[in-house]
């Protein structure tokens, strides 16, 4: 397994992943949408990375945070916002190690805390997240507006 932080130059080969990973979750998105959703997170790294995951030297994942800042943790903190395996690369512990690449990676990077949100059917990843650490925040539920634009 071999994780990197992805580049502009690494547009070509992150999309069709995101696009699956987008088409796994229901999420309607067209690849315009996507790509300008995708550009800041390849080229400022004040707002985010994205990491791909390649085994063998092909790319079967990524993962992308998104930072931000908080009062009640007391600093910057990141939003795990995206993380996609494709099926022939999971369980196998490759998720896991990932994960925790990546939380040690933003850790180094002065982040306090990480949040991430998942469907409250999706009981295997449940566990997974649990086990990396993440709990649940029962007394809170996350709740989104879009703003401006489309």
């Amino acid at each position: 397994m071999n994780i990197r932080t992805a580049t502009v130059e690494d547009t070509d080969v992150l999309m069709p992943i995101v696009r699956a990973y987008h088409e796994f979750e229901g999420i309607g998105s067209t690849e315009p949408e996507r790509a300008r959703s995708v550009a800041p997170l390849l080229s400022d790294d004040s707002v985010g990375r994205i990491w791909i995951i390649l085994e063998r030297g092909q790319a079967v994942g990524y993962i992308a945070v998104c930072f931000g800042y908080s009062i009640e943790f007391g600093g910057r903190d990141a939003f795990l916002d995206e993380f996609f395996l494709v099926p022939a690369a999971r369980s196998r512990g490759l998720g896991g190690r990932v994960l925790e690449a990546v939380k040690t990676e933003v850790a180094q990077l002065g982040v306090r805390a990480m949040h991430l949100e998942v469907a409250r059917t999706n009981l295997s990843a449940k566990k997974f997240y649990s086990k990396a650490g993440f709990r649940s925040r029962e007394h809170f539920h996350l709740m989104s507006c879009r703003l401006g634009g489309e």
